[in-house]
């Protein structure tokens, strides 16, 4: 089957071009890239309210180490990665398209684990995310978001990209640490993160508390902007990184913005 060109209504600033029948991405001139991983539905069950749910299969595509060829000596120098990920239209049964939940693994000998930044360029966003993976979620927050705004979730914190419209198909972009790793151990402990989104009858997307969590506040909104963090609002996050390369150095070493994460609102 021939690739087809998915629409994006975000400019990356760099040439890469999500494809649909097969999900993926393809990769313009002067831009590296490696061919996508796809994440099957039974492998993320284990974290969905309905683990016997049916939905679209694969659910997403992968594309980890994506930028532009003269970029890609610092970034493996300084241990950044910038990842494309594109979902599939449809439901999971009455949640939405979604990853499963996790926790980044700490990298080298840094205290805390690695932070990642979400640029989305199609379709619409929620970024789920709770301080804790313990039994108390902490603080949990999801924060809607349309092409060209930006989410981050600070270290430590277990998350989860979840699709807002089951009628299109959501691309995103990520600045993430090279030597990214996950955890699900405690996640799946829980059956999964500590809030389930559900749609109704009408299409409206609503939150079901997960019982295996003590009880907690959810909080919807917006991203808010975060210049302490580099961020610059309507900029794409790899043109912000191409002007200067040092930017997102604390994606790798997130110590050095240890003051930016404490009682960080997303």
């Amino acid at each position: 089957m021939h690739n087809t060109y998915s629409t994006m209504n975000f400019n990356p600033g760099f040439d890469i071009y999500p494809t649909v029948q097969p999900m993926g991405f393809k990769y313009g001139p002067g831009v590296f890239g490696p061919s996508v991983e796809n994440r099957s539905l039974d492998s993320i069950r284990k974290s969905l309210l309905d683990p016997t749910c049916a939905g679209p299969d694969p659910v997403y595509a992968i594309a980890m180490d994506v930028g532009k060829v003269i970029h890609k000596p610092f970034l493996i120098k300084h241990n950044l990665l910038f990842g494309a990920v594109t979902y599939a239209a449809g439901q999971l049964g009455k949640e939405p398209v979604r990853s499963q939940g996790h926790v980044h693994k700490k990298a080298r000998n840094n205290a805390m684990s690695p932070p990642e930044i979400y640029e989305i360029w199609s379709g619409r966003a929620i970024i789920y995310m709770q301080e804790f993976a313990d039994d108390n979620p902490g603080r949990c927050y999801a924060v809607e978001a349309n092409p060209g705004e930006v989410v981050v979730v600070p270290p430590d914190w277990a998350h989860a990209t979840i699709s807002a419209d089951p009628k299109e198909p959501l691309t995103f972009g990520a600045w993430c640490d090279r030597n990214f790793g996950f955890e699900y151990d405690q996640v799946r402990a829980h059956k999964g993160l500590a809030w389930f989104p559900v749609y109704d009858g009408n299409n409206k997307l609503n939150w079901i508390a997960n019982i295996n969590y003590q009880s907690s506040q959810l909080i919807e909104k917006k991203p808010d902007l975060h210049p302490e963090l580099g961020l610059l609002p309507g900029i794409p996050i790899y043109t912000i990184f191409e002007q200067n390369p040092e930017t997102f150095l604390y994606m790798a070493n997130p110590e050095l913005k240890i003051n930016e994460w404490e009682n960080f609102i997303a």
